[in-house]
């Protein structure tokens, strides 16, 4: 088994010759002479990266969140709820914003100092005062998880303009205006974005198209304000989750099935690997992949859309034996 080079370190390959590459991972965080990338670009300890200063950051807890403020809309369930309270534990200041905070999701987010505010996410006057409540703790927003989103499926030909713009609306044009008011408040000094979009965006579907299109168009959001903002050292990414259990739309979806676990098998079955291990992805899951996403462990990812879908935008799964 071979060995792997980090950039950054000064000590040349992890452990020489004799290291073998589980033993390199698993020493990642015990490592104390392992250089990263500084939070405010370039590599640490290697000027020639970086035309700033730059501190040498030793590896401890690329998770830690502490000092950072961050701000969480559709947080009232499901991907939202479980990555307010993920963000929460590694340190953030985390504000959300929803139409429905739920009273077991209230007493969840008060046991975590989770402030919580009723806005729709369509309104610039609502995303404005949540973006501004958020600022008052660090006087900076430092990250924001565009996670608002509603589902419709029917056929585009019988999809009302009503429908249309609630879609719309909620999935692109609410990312828009929480974009719009909190980049601002992330210069000087960089912040992360990450926007909810869904394995639709990747891959249109033929039973849900306006969905299809309103996530198809939250990933060129991502791509487009990525490059844009590239210069304010703002990094934009998204996640492109499906199936994903215990969220409001598959709840939704099961609740109007004729037979509940004859769907959920199908939704399981669309993908590759929530079919091999016999269930769907979990909003805690998803959620680790947006806090990888905000942490100081991807200061130099951006422009991403990351597939957490067990496959299923690759393609047609086999079937299994």
């Amino acid at each position: 088994m071979g060995v792997i080079p980090v950039v950054g370190w000064t000590g040349g390959v992890i452990g020489g010759s004799s290291c073998h590459l589980l033993d390199s991972v698993c020493n990642l965080q015990t490592k104390t002479d392992m250089l990263v990338p500084a939070r405010r670009g370039g590599y640490a300890g290697d000027s020639r990266h970086s035309p700033i200063d730059t501190e040498q950051v030793r590896i401890q807890n690329v998770g830690e969140l502490s000092g950072r403020s961050a701000i969480v809309t559709g947080g009232g369930s499901g991907i939202g709820r479980a990555t307010a309270l993920l963000l929460a534990r590694l340190g953030a200041s985390v504000y959300v914003g929803d139409l429905r905070i739920p009273d077991e999701t209230r007493e969840l987010f008060s046991e975590q100092d989770i402030s919580f505010r009723k806005i729709d996410v369509r309104r610039e006057s609502e995303v404005a005062v949540l973006v501004e409540v958020a600022t008052e703790t660090t006087g900076r927003i430092d990250i924001l998880v565009n996670n608002a989103g509603v589902g419709l499926v029917r056929p585009i030909t019988e999809v009302s303009e009503e429908e249309w713009d609630r879609c719309l609306d909620t999935n692109l044009k609410s990312a828009f205006l929480c974009c719009k008011h909190a980049i601002p408040r992330m210069r000087p000094e960089g912040g992360a974005i990450v926007n909810v979009s869904s394995n639709a965006g990747l891959l249109p579907r033929a039973h849900d198209p306006v969905y299809s299109i309103s996530k198809g168009a939250l990933v060129a959001l991502t791509k487009s304000l990525a490059l844009c903002h590239s210069v304010d050292r703002i990094r934009v990414n998204a996640v492109c989750p499906g199936p994903v259990q215990d969220t409001g739309m598959m709840n939704a979806d099961l609740d109007a099935a004729d037979d509940r676990e004859a769907t959920r098998r199908q939704f399981i079955s669309a993908s590759p690997l929530a079919q091999a291990c016999g269930r769907m992805i979990t909003p805690e899951e998803v959620a680790q992949s947006i806090a990888y996403l905000v942490s100081d462990a991807a200061q130099l990812v951006t422009g991403t859309c990351v597939a957490i879908d067990g496959g299923k935008s690759l393609g047609v799964p086999p079937k299994l034996e």
